[in-house]
């Protein structure tokens, strides 16, 4: 009986290793998604006092648990896989989640500076140069996605596989004013901000010239969809930390609104796929637009606002609660880290 239980140990170990292949950087989406319902409840304590700052310290803790589990098997599938490794940064689609690693840097960087800004220099001093890290790591990101569309090797910007997927390194650089004007480094947060303000209007429109070129996106992708409301909600809540008009927030604010109405259009058609990892697409982006609701329900002439950000903010939690529980059992049903179809 030992002999056999030493003999599966390997066996097993072994298993997981080989199944690391298959673990693509979108799983980082997991992290950013957890980070993202953590904001939103750290945004909801006007409202729910204390119950939601211990709501939202769970989310961040999770998410931290994520990021490193993540973390560890990427090293481990960087060893045993680095083909996979490079497949991944040569894939046409899959490349641009390259940057969901920088992204839940900043986010994990931004709630540990909502959290504990203060409380120690040397916690301060932490948290700052993970932040920086993130930033470097971010701008870097984007400058290398932008890169690879304008190479003339053939494997420049395509559009059948040009997806909502190429606003992730949008999203990390419009976020930046979250934490980055706390830690003092205000200039260079907003001039990383402007990057983002530059980029998404220009995504956008490739993304409805992709459209119009190559036909809708196949339905196994109709989740990422829901990232177009990122940059708006993002934007939002970071102009707000620039202490920018709140016109121009209030505008942030509706054009996030459209996209929440024109992404309801699709829950028939995401309702219609297995799930999958794309599903994970819903969740970050939820979570953004909740947070800059919940903060605009306290602006003025905004209390009209408060029942449907309370909503919303249920509406979310509910979602990524059942997102982890469908990864969960993907994972122990052997569903998810398989090869791509």
């Amino acid at each position: 009986m030992n002999t056999s239980t030493v003999v599966s140990r390997p066996s097993r170990l072994t298993r997981v290793i080989a199944s690391l292949e298959y673990l693509a950087p979108a799983w980082f989406a997991l992290v950013m998604g957890w980070c993202g319902l953590s904001q939103a409840w750290l945004r909801a304590t006007d409202v729910f006092g204390d119950t939601a700052l211990s709501l939202g310290l769970v989310a961040a803790v999770f998410a931290q648990l994520i990021f490193a589990l993540l973390c560890l098997a990427c090293i481990v599938r960087l060893s045993a896989h680095p083909n996979a490794v490079a497949a991944d940064m040569h894939h046409p689609v899959r490349h641009a989640f390259m940057a969901t690693l920088p992204v839940s840097i900043l986010l994990l960087a931004s709630l540990g500076v909502n959290l504990f800004w203060g409380t120690s220099r040397a916690l301060d001093t932490a948290l700052t140069f993970v932040w920086c890290v993130g930033s470097v790591l971010e701008i870097a990101a984007t400058a290398w996605v932008v890169g690879r569309w304008l190479s003339p090797s053939g494997s420049g910007l395509q559009w059948a596989t040009f997806t909502p997927v190429f606003f992730i390194p949008v999203v990390g650089n419009v976020l930046a004013p979250l934490a980055g004007v706390s830690i003092g480094l205000e200039s260079w947060a907003t001039a990383q901000f402007g990057l983002g303000l530059l980029l998404w209007p220009v995504l956008l429109t490739l993304l409805f010239v992709r459209l119009a070129q190559a036909g809708p996106l196949p339905a196994r992708m109709a989740p990422t969809w829901f990232i177009t409301l990122v940059p708006p909600s993002m934007g939002g809540l970071s102009l707000l930390q620039l202490d920018a008009p709140l016109a121009l927030v209030w505008l942030m604010w509706g054009v996030a609104f459209f996209f929440f109405l024109l992404m309801l259009t699709q829950l028939t058609t995401i309702r219609e796929q297995p799930f999958g990892l794309a599903h994970w697409g819903m969740s970050f982006p939820m979570a953004a637009f909740t947070s800059l609701t919940l903060r605009m329900s306290h602006a003025p002439h905004g209390a009209w606002l408060h029942i449907p950000a309370i909503l919303l903010l249920a509406v979310t939690s509910l979602l990524i609660l059942g997102l982890t529980l469908n990864t969960w059992r993907g994972l122990r049903h052997g569903h998810l880290l398989v090869p791509e179809k």
